[in-house]
């Protein structure tokens, strides 16, 4: 795969058992190491879209959530490096290229290698 428009992929912690804080601690480790690496392009919270003008509450961020585009070219390094860290935590990963989306869930280590899987050959075709 060579070039193009960079790809939009969203990670959202959804753990039914872990409150608001246990996520968005999630998010803020992840955000931190994500940081680190040169395969993402851009990376930040997701925005709350309904959170009124002035309000404090979490920051306006959608708790548990947050997006990253990053270079084709660097996708799959980027999928290397997020299967090591969100083994065994419930996520919806979305993956968005070309016009097209792709939203796959995992909270196990087979369904995270699937879920991995999927998001590559959706970027390959």
């Amino acid at each position: 795969m060579a070039g193009g428009s960079n790809i939009g992929l969203t990670i959202n912690f959804n753990d039914p058992e872990a409150d608001p804080e246990e996520r968005d601690e999630e998010v803020q480790k992840l955000l931190s190491q994500m940081r680190e690496i040169d395969a993402v392009e851009a990376l930040e919270r997701v925005p709350d879209p309904s959170t009124p003008e002035g309000s404090k509450s979490l920051g306006g961020f959608l708790v548990g959530m947050l997006t990253a585009q990053v270079n084709p070219i660097n996708f799959m390094a980027l999928l290397r490096f997020l299967s090591d860290r969100l083994v065994g935590k419930p996520i919806e990963l979305e993956v968005e290229a070309n016009g097209k989306k792709l939203k796959v869930t995992a909270s196990s280590r087979e369904e995270l290698e699937s879920a991995i899987q999927a998001a590559q050959k959706f970027i390959s075709s």
